[in-house]
């Protein structure tokens, strides 16, 4: 396959004159960027001649997307083109790195359209804030581009089944990154996991035990003045900047973010789904937290429960920001509860089996390369080969976003209520006993339940089908969102 390949062109001519009629946008503001991460590549599928390599795109280079750039600049059958980013100080310092790494030095443009006009580009792999990461995937998909797009994939839930829609209508192949997928030890693991050998599994329990402190007073900064706050902003409204630190610390601010369910979780999130074996949304969604410890800038909350029902299974996931001790061995991980023992994912790559006993029964560890598993299937144009086509990576990622719904529609409850509730909800979980630990954690860092309330948030029916809530209106609607044009992400009829 190569950038001239004349089926490319023939398929994608008329959508790109289409969607070139569309406003669009440019990747997320960035700071001085870091060093660009190397790669060594186990496999070496590679054309040497120049003119089949592939024509890349890094859309929002600062943070993780230096990682995208180590892993296309890294290749023999990859050249990154052009390095799209709102700042344009953080796109020449990564232009530059990569012409140390490559024959020729990168476009840098601060407009995303103008690297998606040009033919010779075949991929985009973008990494800016959440909330563009749908938007900047349907408009490159529209204009005939196949897409590596950073977990979340979505914003909010229906942005991700739009992605779905539009990469199946333009035949275009869309990895998420939700690199454990493609790690050898991960996988080893899911296959010993549904071959049945820690049992009937009935809970799967996702861990975020992550640290994270104050993002500082809320106040009314500066915003940087090598951002394009219109363009950063994007589908989001235009809004005085209310946190010190204006890059990253956007994660723990609702209109950009999704908290660290929707940050770090979504790893957890995914590995849990993948376990159960289950590939909608769940019948039902209630979760309860807050923001424990410290007052800031930040809205998600730092302290999280959110219980998903299957029916005869739970999927159950625990965030910590405040200090706490593992779990089953686990602080970023996973916990399979088997009716024959448990499985715990201790990392990205790998983890331990345990039997009924707690005797250690089998290890498991292996990496493997994400964006490799990309490149082969944007060859072979079948999005079977991904390891994280993006319908899982829009399941996992909405399966965050009904959490926090229900955490938003909440109220404050007192503990012993809320215990009350959870003993007459049933579930495949053991509800109380895991609000008890939620409880003791808090006491841990000195947080007082009996003198601290708690968001309890709603309980919400799910259609599986619809992908919508049972008649609850106001849940509803915050399955999208209200864009500011012309950043839009198109409706279903529109698609």
């Amino acid at each position: 396959m190569s950038r001239s390949s004349s089926s490319r062109a023939s398929s994608s001519r008329a959508t790109r004159r289409e969607f070139l009629q569309q406003s669009m946008f440019t990747a997320a503001a960035a700071s001085a960027a870091t060093a660009i991460p190397s790669r060594c590549w186990a496999e070496d599928p590679q054309p040497k001649n120049a003119a089949e390599r592939l024509g890349v795109a890094v859309v929002g280079v600062n943070g993780r997307g230096g990682d995208h750039i180590g892993a296309f600049v890294g290749r023999k059958d990859t050249e990154i083109l052009y390095v799209v980013d709102a700042d344009e100080k953080v796109g020449n310092n990564r232009a530059d790195q990569i012409y140390k790494k490559q024959d020729r030095r990168p476009h840098v443009v601060t407009d995303m359209r103008k690297a998606f006009e040009d033919k010779a580009i075949d991929i985009v792999s973008t990494a800016t804030p959440n909330h563009w990461h749908a938007l900047t995937a349907i408009w490159a998909l529209q204009a005939g581009k196949d897409v590596y797009v950073e977990k979340p994939v979505s914003h909010n839930v229906s942005e991700g089944r739009r992605i779905v829609q539009v990469a199946r209508k333009n035949g275009r192949i869309c990895q998420t990154g939700t690199q454990s997928r493609s790690n050898s030890g991960m996988r080893e693991m899911m296959d010993y996991l549904h071959a049945g050998k820690i049992g009937d599994v009935k809970v799967a329990r996702g861990l975020c035990y992550k640290r994270r402190g104050s993002i500082g007073a809320r106040g009314d900064y500066a915003i940087p003045k090598e951002v394009d706050y219109d363009l950063w902003s994007g589908p989001a409204p235009i809004l005085p900047l209310t946190r010190p630190k204006f890059h990253y610390d956007w994660h723990w601010q609702w209109p950009y973010g999704n908290g660290d369910l929707g940050n770090q979780g979504i790893h957890q999130m995914d590995l849990a789904r993948w376990g159960l074996g289950v590939d909608k949304l769940s019948k039902s969604v209630f979760s309860y937290g807050g923001r424990f410890s410290y007052e800031d800038a930040g809205d998600t909350a730092n302290t999280q429960v959110v219980v998903h029902d299957y029916g005869d299974k739970a999927l159950v996931f625990e965030v910590r920001g405040l200090t706490t001790k593992p779990y089953r061995g686990a602080g970023v991980g996973v916990v399979f509860e088997g009716s024959e023992g448990l499985l715990v994912v201790t990392s990205y790559d790998s983890g331990v089996a345990y039997d009924k006993d707690g005797k250690e029964v089998k290890k498991f560890r292996g990496g493997g390369d994400h964006y490799a598993n990309f490149v082969n299937a944007v060859r072979s144009r079948k999005h079977e080969d991904l390891h994280a086509d993006i319908e899982d990576g829009h399941l996992s990622s909405a399966l965050c976003h009904l959490g926090n719904i229900s955490y938003r529609l909440g109220s404050q409850m007192t503990a012993d209520d809320i215990k009350a509730k959870l003993r007459d909800t049933d579930s495949a979980d053991d509800l109380v006993e895991t609000f008890g630990r939620f409880d003791l954690h808090l006491a841990d860092n000195k947080v007082l339940l009996s003198k601290t309330p708690v968001q309890m948030g709603a309980s919400l029916a799910i259609d599986q089908a619809t992908e919508t809530f049972v008649d609850h209106a106001e849940a509803d609607k915050m399955l999208t969102r209200e864009y500011r044009a012309p950043y839009v992400v198109p409706a279903a009829d529109q698609i």
